[in-house]
């Protein structure tokens, strides 16, 4: 891919526009370039820890999920593939997450750390 190329998708991805993956729900880390006939698709924050990715992993992955629940811009995730026996083997798409502003593992990335988004304040109703 071409540096030109990679750029507009970073500006995109950067502005909140997502792309459909082939499970049908949207992702910020899916590419699909279909230009002119092309058919390659890929997962962005799969790419640097596995290359074995394959579409069907859309299917269960977690990350869309993690997105829309949790939009803290301090979050970064990474991403591998596990089989392991609870999915009768399966490949399946296994997250960590981590808290660049307090510098701690997130144990449940759809809730986050807790210390960037502390609890709001209890809202009391005067009869």
């Amino acid at each position: 891919m071409d540096r030109k190329r990679s750029a507009l998708f970073v500006l995109f991805n950067s502005k909140g526009l997502e792309m459909r993956t082939p499970a049908g729900i949207e992702c910020n880390y899916f590419y699909g370039d279909y230009y002119r006939g092309r058919s390659h698709e890929e997962c962005r924050l799969l790419k640097e820890n596995s290359k074995n990715w394959k579409p069907s992993l859309c299917k269960t992955c977690p990350v869309p999920s993690i997105m829309r629940a949790n939009s803290c811009e301090f979050m970064s995730m990474t991403a591998i593939i596990s089989r392991s026996a609870i999915t009768l083997f399966q490949p399946r798409v296994q997250v960590t997450s981590f808290c660049q502003k307090s510098q701690l593992t997130v144990s449940e990335p759809h809730i986050g750390c807790g210390e960037c988004h502390p609890n709001l304040p209890k809202i009391e109703v005067k009869k």
